[in-house]
């Protein structure tokens, strides 16, 4: 039996690893730190994800390669074209397939609901450059370099970094008015990082998914003030109360806090209708997303407690991630 190469231990590729490696998988996880979930199936290798040779190294057996990295935002740049060229190098080396975990950047501004058939139109380098990852693997494998590629996008998501996370998740636990750089009634789509998992898992094994891109099947979009108030129904917490921080405001805040300041390359994903369609992944697989509410349970867990227990206690039956 091959070993799935999962490379990147942060929620998406630990979510993925706990996936296969339930499903009987034998899966290798790659990270600078070593760290992933505890599981007897699941291997931890320490290694950088740069190092083309030594990613070839623990591809030889690889059943499926899946980039599941998710360098700094403000360090994309510098640190995805490196990253994204040892992956490519060690699919082509091993002739696993690779599976890329991506995004929705690589779209830019839209007008419309996002199909898999939306121009990647970006033209903001960091945006530009995920849309040019996957030009990159599609032109190996049509050139017979690599034996196959598959990305898969998501939107934002619930259980990790987005700005469901940032602004409102921790503050509406507590029960506090949460601040939004965004406007509140704007239609949205949220992605569950277990959805996200699931459709990679599906896209390294079901050939079917192999050499296009796939759309994450999501619940039906949610303004963030639904979003809120959902939340705070599914975890107990009081009705959320929230306010919108002007744009000129968000401007000048960025000038002292990084994650607002790079918030503004995206900003436009919040200030009108940002929908993915995941049609095709669902009438094609038969996939369907997780249940909203327990995906809002989890994400609480994982933001550092639930109400009525102060953030960073310990949950006695968490949720899994």
């Amino acid at each position: 039996m091959g070993v799935h190469l999962i490379v990147g231990a942060g929620l998406v590729g630990s979510t993925t690893a706990r996936q296969l490696a339930e499903r009987g998988e034998r899966v290798r996880i790659v990270s600078r730190s070593g760290r992933g979930p505890h599981h007897p199936r699941v291997e931890h290798v320490v290694a950088d994800a740069t190092d083309a040779a030594r990613l070839g190294d623990l591809a030889t057996d690889a059943t499926a390669i899946y980039n599941c990295l998710n360098p700094a935002y403000h360090r994309w740049l510098t640190d995805w074209p490196p990253m994204a060229a040892a992956l490519l190098a060690a699919a082509e080396r091993s002739g696993a397939p690779l599976v890329i975990a991506g995004c929705l950047y690589g779209y830019g501004a839209v007008t419309g609901p996002m199909t898999e058939r939306t121009p990647l139109a970006a033209t903001h380098p960091k945006l530009r450059m995920r849309a040019d990852m996957w030009r990159d693997a599609l032109a190996a494998q049509r050139a017979g370099r690599v034996h196959a590629v598959t990305e898969v996008r998501g939107s934002d998501y619930l259980q990790a970094q987005s700005i469901f996370s940032f602004v409102l998740g921790k503050p509406l636990l507590a029960g506090r008015r949460a601040v939004v750089p965004a406007p509140l009634d704007v239609p949205h789509t949220w992605t569950s990082v277990n959805d996200m998992a699931a459709m990679l898992v599906t896209a390294a094994t079901d050939r079917r998914a192999w050499n296009r891109a796939w759309h994450v099947p999501s619940e039906a979009p949610l303004t963030i003030r639904e979003l809120a108030t959902r939340f705070t129904r599914a975890v107990g917490a009081p009705a959320p109360t929230l306010a919108t921080l002007p744009a000129p405001v968000v401007r000048a805040t960025g000038l002292f806090s990084p994650m607002l300041r790079e918030l503004q390359t995206t900003a436009y994903q919040l200030r009108r209708p940002f929908v993915m369609d995941s049609t095709a992944a669902t009438t094609t697989f038969g996939l369907r997303p997780q249940p909203l509410d327990d995906a809002l349970r989890e994400a609480a867990v994982l933001l550092g407690g639930v109400p009525g227990r102060p953030a960073g206690a310990s949950d006695p039956h968490p949720a899994a991630a």
